[in-house]
């Protein structure tokens, strides 16, 4: 964010999430001294990493309650980020049974869904409640977020790493298949910078992305944003809202990654799109790219500088590929206020 945008923020260098973090939220919506503004309180965390500065940022406003649809669109402009989320807090007895409210916005408009915005909230929201429950020692191992598409469920665990979160995506649902000549043609690639092997289609478990295998990391690399007549193409899919394209490759350079990736959007080059990745996972598993449940790790946001690493894994029994799971680290790097 430009230096304009950061006159509201108390930026916080902090080598983990701060213990006075419940005490924010409680306070979010409290009135300044002269009672003109409303406050609340925000953390801002990059996702699918343990480093800071790296992955894809996210930020949460921890309780939204009082914020209408335009300042929450407002909000999502001001962070100028890829995604926003507002959670909703609800009496204990409803979360318990339907999960916690949470609406995540891009700059211009609300989506029912994204991978980095579901593990993002629900890390800082485990936080939250680790903090307040460690004099009994009882935080969550799992938060269930209640998003536009349905409840998703977050499991966490401790490793080397530090905090790990896996989400469980909505049942895939597999889209048209697409024609190697035609999809090279609208990119502006060769048809044999494609791969033949596997088959490009649209995917969805929860957003609907164009998986296209392309044969060589070198090709990935020098790949920019798609040409109009791209998108012109994306518009003619029947039966899924309007998607986009991600690019994966099996020519990683290095046997612990699976896949390394892309999605480059009008609005820049996403660092991480953990939708998408749970759609290649899908496709993966599908067409024997992985074995069912094998752990995949997908590096994207390489050429962003943000690398960002992605963990997918998914199920099949007989045909049915199903239990879409993609999971990562995250690391908090600063918090503050919106005043409004």
């Amino acid at each position: 964010m430009k230096d304009t945008r950061r006159r509201f923020l108390k930026t916080l260098a902090v080598s983990s999430f701060a213990p006075a973090l419940s005490d924010c939220m409680r306070a979010s919506t409290a009135s300044n001294p002269t009672g003109n503004s409303r406050r609340f309180h925000f953390v801002q965390i990059d996702v699918f990493t343990s480093q800071r500065l790296e992955g894809n940022p996210l930020s949460v406003f921890t309780d939204a309650r009082g914020l209408g649809d335009s300042e929450m669109e407002g909000l999502a402009r001001e962070t100028n980020l890829q995604e926003t989320t507002f959670v909703l807090p609800r009496d204990p007895s409803v979360e318990a049974q339907e999960g916690i409210k949470v609406r995540i916005f891009v700059p211009g408009e609300e989506i029912p869904f994204g991978g980095h915005p579901t593990l993002g909230t629900a890390t800082v929201l485990r936080t939250l409640r680790s903090d307040s429950t460690k004099a009994t020692n009882s935080a969550p191992s799992t938060i269930v977020l209640d998003l536009k598409v349905g409840k998703v469920p977050v499991a966490f665990r401790e490793d080397v790493d530090g905090l790990f979160g896996e989400m469980h995506q909505v049942p895939p649902q597999f889209g048209r298949l697409h024609e190697r000549s035609t999809v090279a043609s609208v990119l502006g690639l060769d048809a044999d910078e494609i791969e033949s092997d596997h088959p490009i289609q649209t995917v969805s478990t929860g957003l609907p992305f164009l998986v296209v295998p392309i044969k060589r990391l070198s090709t990935l690399q020098r790949l920019h944003l798609a040409p109009q007549k791209a998108y012109e193409y994306l518009r003619q899919e029947k039966g899924m809202e309007l998607g986009d394209f991600y690019y994966v490759t099996r020519d990683t350079g290095d046997p612990k990654i699976g896949l390394r990736s892309r999605a480059i959007y009008t609005n820049g080059e996403d660092p991480a799109t953990g939708s998408a990745a749970g759609c290649t996972s899908a496709w993966m598993v599908k067409y024997g790219v992985a074995q069912p449940d094998e752990t995949v790790l997908i590096l994207q946001g390489v050429e962003a500088k943000r690398p960002s690493r992605i963990f997918v894994r998914t199920s099949k029994t007989g045909s049915t590929v199903s239990n879409v799971r993609v999971g990562g680290h995250a690391a908090q790097i600063m918090e503050g206020e919106a005043s409004l």
